[in-house]
């Protein structure tokens, strides 16, 4: 087992922990207790009771019952409400917590711990005593809801198991759709993998007055996370980003052999019904869903565990069973899969922080439907032309409003989500909200070329973050999840995908992937895309084709790049649409000043970082120098079309 954790209600032993919990249960909630062998999770729910003071503990072990308990418990608190459509509910978060508040968010650290130079860190004993004072009586007039999870299939290699106690009816019901509660297995799975997360969460009183004194704690010496007077899900369902967290340096620490990465999962379907898969990461609201959907076989859109096995495949399994997804721009031009979902009869839904109008629909931004004229929204009543108080138009939804629902209800949801050895991964992608510089796809000429693809993603700022704006780095689109240094966990990307024990024919191919190029950035004015949300299904699939080595490229300083020819027969037989000449040009040249611009960028911000591998700053000096001399040839903007005909002379 892990070091021994933190008991912060001072119960050490398992007798007593069992003793004070018969004093505060009914006889059915402690018979669930009795079937719990993991002593120290049991020690940790008394605990957790002991210093909260909940009026009443709930066990739920995932069945029928106990999900129709949380689901009434949820409507009865008022932190859902029903909606029309059956199975469907509203939440509504403070409307100043509407994304993840890093400013309040903290690693606990012992002194002689490394913690990422882009993360906020506190003395852990500071931290442990905060926590007591903060979360002391916090459940009073509440419920103390307990769940044992897993993240991932039960069996899989970089599957987790995961404690959950919280006084959050909507967190619950939230965890039951994206994980998978294994009560009967729990104790099993910590028996074979020797450790498991712990989460303690409470929302206290719900108040915009609080939230100054919000907080996520996050103690990397015993894997638990804690959060405080929080009520969106990214700082409150902490199985997902907080236990990330720990799974990240769990993979740092076994360098060479797994990563913990924020990618989706999908496979795409090629030539003769094979199935390639992919995993790739983007910051969150930069498309990770879109392009998880546009895959034909769907496993997860926002995290990845990744191995290589025994055959000297690289492995990958989704810790998550659900969808936390953005919905600003889902529509059903763009998300044919995902949107009958969302307006029909068809699965449960939880929605967060939209427009809910006078006949009780969800409404939302970039939807493709007819504006609503008056609703309820994040803010409180809404109608059309509202501004705040700044003078700035209010939207109909939030840009971070979400729709959480199971993955198995899409109709492109593979079973091999659930399989412990999970799928045989062979493309790896990285992209951003990237309007100027980078083309929609190339390819890395190594894997250290994929892994500076990674590293020197860039993005502009989303909504998912509170007070974030304007342009940033985004490194692998990991960083706000990476607890150490970052030259660790570059050596760690390094050390992995150069791995001996992949096989030949079995490392994945590594690309670039970039859908948000604007016709301003190109020669135009408008500030819409160049092309199509769902021109990504071209994108993936030529990355099949040339994993395959069916499809040639072009070389260029920076990796692959299609040719025209293989992109204008995929657009024709994939979207039955033409693909002008002139658009593949504008979207394939290379803006040598905007990418030696970017590559000087990653030099002078990494250059800042300790124990930075060599490797990196190598491969950006090769890049730069080759873009410099391209720049002496052709001028600033080198056409695709004279990079073929350079390449064949």
């Amino acid at each position: 087992m892990a070091q021994k954790k933190e008991m912060i209600g001072g119960i050490e032993v398992f007798g007593e922990a069992m003793a004070f919990l018969e004093s505060r249960t009914d006889a059915e909630t402690f018979a669930k207790l009795k079937q719990i062998r993991t002593e120290e999770a049991v020690i940790i729910i008394a605990n957790a009771a002991k210093l909260c003071t909940p009026d009443s503990i709930f066990i739920n072990t995932g069945s029928e019952a106990d999900g129709a308990f949380i689901r009434k418990g949820a409507l009865a608190t008022g932190e859902e409400d029903a909606l029309p459509m059956p199975k469907h509910t509203i939440h509504y978060e403070l409307k100043e917590e509407q994304g993840r508040i890093t400013d309040r968010t903290f690693y606990l650290a012992e002194p002689e711990e490394k913690v990422s130079s882009l993360a906020n860190r506190i003395d852990r004993s500071e931290g442990i005593l905060d926590v007591k004072e903060r979360m002391g009586g916090m459940m009073k007039g509440m419920t103390m809801i307990v769940g044992l999870y897993m993240r991932g299939p039960v069996g899989a290699l970089g599957s987790n198991p995961s404690l959950q106690i919280t006084s959050s009816f909507y967190v619950t019901h939230s965890a039951e759709m994206l994980y998978r509660n294994r009560f009967s297995d729990f104790d099993n799975e910590v028996d074979r993998l020797g450790y498991f997360y712990t989460n303690i969460h409470s929302q206290g009183l719900n108040r915009s007055e609080d939230l100054p004194n919000a907080r996520v704690y996050m103690d990397i010496h015993d894997q638990t996370t804690y959060s405080i007077n929080c009520t969106y899900a990214g700082n409150t369902l902490l199985m997902k980003k907080g236990n990330h967290r720990f799974s990240v340096a769990r993979a740092v620490a076994n360098r060479g052999n797994e990563l913990s990465e924020h990618m989706f999962i999908t496979g795409i379907e090629g030539p003769g019904q094979r199935i390639t898969w992919f995993a790739g990461a983007a910051p969150s609201g930069c498309g990770k869903t879109t392009t998880a959907m546009a895959g034909h076989h769907f496993v997860g859109d926002d995290l990845a565990q990744m191995w290589i096995a025994d055959d000297g495949t690289v492995r990958s399994i989704n810790p998550e069973s659900g969808i936390f997804g953005i919905v600003e721009d889902v529509n059903l031009e763009g998300d044919p899969g995902l949107m009958p979902l969302l307006r029909e009869e068809k699965t449960e839904v939880i929605w967060s922080n939209v427009l809910i109008d006078d006949n009780g629909l969800p409404q939302w931004t970039g939807n493709g439907e007819a504006a609503p004229v008056k609703g309820r929204n994040f803010q409180g009543e809404w109608e059309a032309g509202m501004v705040d108080e700044k003078g700035k138009p209010v939207p109909v939804s939030h840009p971070n409003s979400r729709a959480t629902l199971v993955a198995s209800a899409l109709a492109n949801y593979a079973p091999a989500s659930e399989d412990p050895a999970g799928v045989e991964t062979s493309v790896i992608t990285y992209s951003g909200r990237d309007a100027d510089t980078m083309p929609p796809v190339w390819v890395a000429k190594s894997s250290d070329h994929g892994v500076a693809i990674g590293a020197c993603i860039v993005s502009a700022a989303t909504a998912t973050e509170v007070g974030a704006s304007g342009v940033k780095r985004a490194p692998w689109a990991n960083a706000p999840f990476i607890p150490g240094a970052l030259g660790e966990y570059m050596d760690a990307q390094f050390s992995f995908w150069a791995n001996e024990r992949i096989a030949d024919g079995k490392r994945p191919l590594m690309a670039g992937l970039n859908y948000f190029l604007t016709h301003k950035a190109r020669g135009g004015e408008s500030t819409k895309l160049l092309g199509e949300k769902r021109d990504v299904k071209v994108w993936l699939s030529w990355l099949e084709r040339r994993f395959h080595g069916q499809v040639g490229g072009i070389e260029t300083p920076i990796g692959i790049i299609p040719q025209y020819d293989d992109l204008k027969a995929l657009f024709a037989d994939l979207l039955d649409k033409p693909y002008p000449l002139d658009l593949y040009t504008k979207q394939f040249a290379i803006y040598v000043d905007n990418i030696v611009a970017r590559i000087d960028l990653q030099n002078e911000a990494y250059g800042k970082e300790a124990d930075i591998p060599a490797r990196f700053f190598e491969v950006l000096k090769e890049q730069r120098a080759n873009l410099v001399a391209l720049k002496g040839t052709f001028g600033a903007i080198v056409s695709p079309l004279d990079l073929k005909e350079k390449n064949a002379a």
